[in-house]
């Protein structure tokens, strides 16, 4: 969590939501992440060499927006930034 200043309240009442914000906000609320988890035991975990693996859930997230939108790995990775 970041370290919030005495103007961060004022500045937070006046900030728009981002189109992203708002997108992901509605995919938390129709999908059902507590039971896409079962394939927890299946997805790799950072012990072995290598690039350490993203979160789970990250990458159901990133996984379900490939399938919604048509998206290839590096354009999902341009949209996501």
């Amino acid at each position: 969590m970041k370290q919030r200043s005495f103007a961060s309240p004022g500045f937070d009442a006046k900030k728009r939501s981002a189109r992203r914000e708002r997108f992901l906000a509605e995919m938390d609320q129709l999908m059902p992440w507590a039971e896409l988890a079962v394939v927890s035991p299946s997805y790799p975990t950072s012990g072995c060499r290598g690039r350490p693996s993203m979160s789970l859930p990250t990458m159901l997230r990133i996984q379900f927006m490939q399938q919604w939108y048509a998206l290839s790995d590096p354009a999902t990775f341009l949209a996501a930034g």
